[in-house]
């Protein structure tokens, strides 16, 4: 990757997320923090304000963004490679939304490379485990919820096939054994449970916020269950 398209690389991941370390930026463009520094350095040279936060990281000053971004072919190409995942293991409204997404990126290619991806697009088949069987639409309001904060109550049918209604405090989405798992600080329970989501008959919303604080993260508790596993 050429320093042009890096620079513009860095201040893409700026504005796609809160606060961004030097480490991560390093890692993302396998550069040294070294180069980051001249990189951010550069970038503010060139008017883009970014601003830097003790033990968080740097940012983009908020109200600041970048004009729409344009995409390469490999980019692109990537893009319709995870659009067959998504028609196997995601609901429809996430079907749907990835689409639109996947349209717009087309948009922005000229003719030629656009005809090729199209070609591309007949030419992969995804061969992968059936899905497990089950109602997968509740996936778009999980993460609307995981995100905002917001406590569910859920219908919830267990492998045993009791059914029991509870509210769930949702900490992350995770997807293995061919399918996806909503991890929650289960209210019933009193502990942090797995939930499958093909599972769920019936969610609501509440609107309320969490009430225990703080949760932990996703990647700790995925990792205290493995080193229970072993």
């Amino acid at each position: 990757m050429n320093r042009i398209d890096r620079l513009f690389g860095i201040a893409t991941l700026l504005q796609s997320k809160k606060y961004v370390s030097a480490d991560r930026i390093a890692d993302q463009f396998d550069i040294s923090v070294r180069t980051v520094y001249r990189d951010i350095k550069a970038l503010t040279e060139q008017g883009i304000p970014i601003s830097f936060e003790q033990n968080r990281g740097y940012f983009l000053v908020q109200g600041y963004f970048l004009p729409p971004v344009s995409f390469t072919p490999e980019e692109a190409n990537a893009l319709l490679l995870m659009e067959k995942i998504i028609a196997r293991y995601a609901d429809k409204s996430i079907q749907a939304h990835y689409s639109t997404a996947l349209n717009k990126v087309k948009a922005v290619l000229r003719g030629p490379e656009r005809e090729r991806i199209e070609q591309l697009n007949s030419r992969i088949r995804i061969h992968v485990p059936d899905p497990v069987p089950g109602n997968l639409d509740y996936l778009a309001t999980l993460q609307s919820v995981i995100s905002a904060g917001h406590i569910i109550e859920v219908h919830y049918r267990n492998n045993a096939g009791i059914e029991t209604r509870r509210q769930l405090e949702p900490i992350g989405l995770t997807f293995y054994a061919s399918a996806w798992h909503i991890i929650a600080w289960c209210h019933l329970r009193n502990e942090y449970r797995d939930f499958k989501v093909v599972h769920i008959l019936g969610l609501t919303n509440t609107g309320m916020q969490f009430r225990k604080e703080p949760h932990i993260s996703l990647n700790d508790y995925i990792a205290s269950k493995f080193s229970q596993s072993r």
